[in-house]
């Protein structure tokens, strides 16, 4: 219906604009809030009033004037200092009716691709321990996000990004190593910055049953002229806890290259088992919440193949990079960066900047002209830096869009499961299920802080949004549960002759929102909100139920009334299964 008006309002505009060499204006057109306004209104002759030299209510009014007859409009009238405002015949809306019916699940969506080609990657997590709850809401924002940008015509990849290069990946082979001598009876400590968990001591169990004692060390080989581990006292000052932190590093780098030393090609073999267990759980983790890529790339990989250097090259041909203390610097300041950074560090060793700021090339250079990264909220420091590099080596600093996540808190509900002293993603979705937990991590928008309520997540009621929307779609399955039970047939091509009959206040609100769908869903995908769409499917379940509680859908009296009710209904049950797939969420038939 909007697509129509705007078609009868740009009849107009061409009548209005016949000879005059004007700028033509797009045609905005929204739903109004307050009824007494009509149901749709434009401010396009405000627009125009200024470049016509006229008033702008009368440009409204040669606007109306020029209009042409519309049978879904029942009248058009003008407000303030020039609003044009829709009133449409009941008809006009319950048309939507056959059109849902009609498309089914292709209701709303735009599945041509032909608004362009974007890469999502999102998640991300570092394979070095298991996903947290913050993830998880990058996750579910992710998926969301790109079944909104599918949905509303444009070409989506997912991608993950593996973190396995770099210090971190030694750090989690070295805490398996220490756990899995350990289990031999030697007397080594966890180092006090590696990663101590539980998940280590499985990933170092599964050493000993493949690999016995094959690498094995004694702890007086292991120890053996290292730097202390040191800890500082419970009352030290902030001087006193940063040295005992430098101490602790100092350690940890010498046990790693004792690793290294001791263990040989052992080593790698160590650290690539301890990376596929991390990775396991991790798929396991995202596969359990619904949430599938179209490739992980790795980090490892792409160093290894050599584009890492090659972008360095392309750099240095450029005149962007140069050497300071022993370092390669990028000149990232004379691209918006607050300063320049380091590329590769005195020791040799590349930063992560460096191989990320490659990655990202590489993203661009695969041929997708729109990068969308989805980070926590604590990198917004990082995107100047990103998006210099991706000017310098590409000339699109624009190709790049972050969307930062905020941070997820979890209420003092009930954890029957937690994994060591953290609450795991895994756990989350163990204990409030993928339906519920992707819903509530949509909630609010994802720039928002988010407070998640276990108890309420769990809980079969009203108050649990992703009942009270699911709910309203299983009510709907059991209506026509119940029609087969007495024997009844609903005939959906009568119903569809049938929706004149639509005219109470209830089915209007129903019908309304219907019509709104496809246009929530443009602006959602254009605005990178999937929570737009829990506020919609809130809304339209309200609806359901105000409607489901005044009126009778089964009517002995009136098949008539009762085929045009089950065609509204059922294209409600449509349009909220349809959303929720957007979601990642179920639509269940019975609760």
């Amino acid at each position: 219906m909007k697509t129509h008006l705007q078609d009868l309002l740009n009849t107009a505009l061409d009548q209005l604009l016949v000879g005059r060499e004007l700028a033509r204006p797009a045609v905005g057109l929204d739903a109004t809030k307050d009824k007494k306004f009509g149901d749709f209104q434009t401010n396009i002759a405000l627009q125009l009033a200024k470049p016509l030299g006229q008033n702008p209510r009368a440009v409204a009014e040669a606007l109306v004037k020029a209009l042409p007859a519309s049978a879904n409009v029942a009248k058009v009238d003008i407000a303030g200092p020039g609003f044009i405002n829709f009133f449409l015949n009941q008809a006009a809306f319950q048309d939507v009716v056959t059109q849902v019916l009609d498309a089914g699940a292709a209701y709303g969506r735009d599945d041509s691709g032909a608004k362009g080609r974007v890469m999502v990657e999102f998640v991300s997590a570092n394979p070095t321990g298991p996903m947290h709850v913050g993830h998880g809401r990058g996750a579910a924002y992710g998926d969301s996000l790109a079944k909104l940008l599918a949905a509303t015509g444009w070409t989506v990849w997912r991608e993950y990004y593996i973190n396995d290069a770099g210090r971190q990946v030694d750090v989690l082979a070295v805490s398996v190593w220490l756990r899995y001598l350990q289990a031999g009876g030697e007397a080594v400590a966890v180092a006090r910055r590696g990663y101590p968990a539980d998940y280590i001591k499985h990933t170092a169990s599964k050493l000993r049953e493949q690999h016995g004692a094959a690498f094995h060390k004694s702890a007086a080989e292991v120890l053996a002229g290292l730097p202390e581990d040191a800890v500082a006292p419970e009352d030290a000052s902030e001087a006193q806890k940063d040295a005992a932190k430098a101490q602790q590093e100092r350690y940890l780098d010498a046990l790693i290259e004792r690793a290294k030393s001791l263990l040989g090609e052992g080593y790698r073999l160590i650290q690539r088992a301890a990376l596929d267990d991390q990775l396991a759980a991790i798929r396991k983790t995202l596969a359990d919440f619904n949430v599938s890529f179209d490739q992980w790339s790795s980090e490892a990989a792409l160093v290894s193949s050599g584009f890492v250097a090659k972008a360095l090259q392309r750099l240095a041909d450029k005149g962007l990079t140069y050497e300071k203390d022993g370092a390669l610097w990028m000149r990232t300041e004379q691209f918006g960066d607050e300063k320049d950074r380091v590329l590769i560090k005195a020791d040799g060793a590349a930063t992560y900047y460096c191989n990320d700021l490659a990655y990202h090339v590489d993203k661009l250079d695969r041929g997708w002209p729109m990068l969308i990264d989805v980070w926590g909220a604590d990198h917004h420091g990082y995107i100047a830096r990103v998006r210099a590099a991706l000017d310098a080596l590409t000339g699109k600093p624009d190709a790049f869009n972050v969307q930062l996540i905020q941070f997820v808190t979890l209420s003092s509900g009930r954890m029957g499961k937690r994994s060591g002293n953290f609450v795991t993603l895994q756990d989350l979705i163990d204990e409030a299920g993928t339906d519920a937990t992707r819903f509530f991590y949509l909630t609010r928008s994802h720039d928002q802080h988010l407070e998640f309520d276990i108890d309420l997540a769990r809980s079969q009621s009203n108050d649990n949004p992703v009942y009270y929307v699911q709910y309203a779609h299983a009510r709907i399955c059991r209506v026509f549960e119940q029609l087969q039970e007495k024997g009844g047939h609903w005939d959906a091509q009568a119903g569809k002759a049938a929706l004149h009959r639509l005219d109470n206040e209830h089915e209007k609100a129903l019908l309304t929102l219907l019509q709104r769908y496809p246009e929530m869903l443009r602006k959602a995908a254009g605005a990178y909100t999937p929570h737009t769409v829990v506020f919609f499917l809130k809304d339209l379940a309200e609806a359901l139920h105000s409607y489901y509680n005044q009126h009778r859908f089964l009517l002995d009296d009136d098949a008539e009334l009762q085929n045009a009710r089950l065609a509204l209904v059922a294209a409600t049950r449509q349009v909220l299964r349809n959303g929720l797939a957007i979601l990642g969420v179920s639509a269940p038939e019975k609760m």
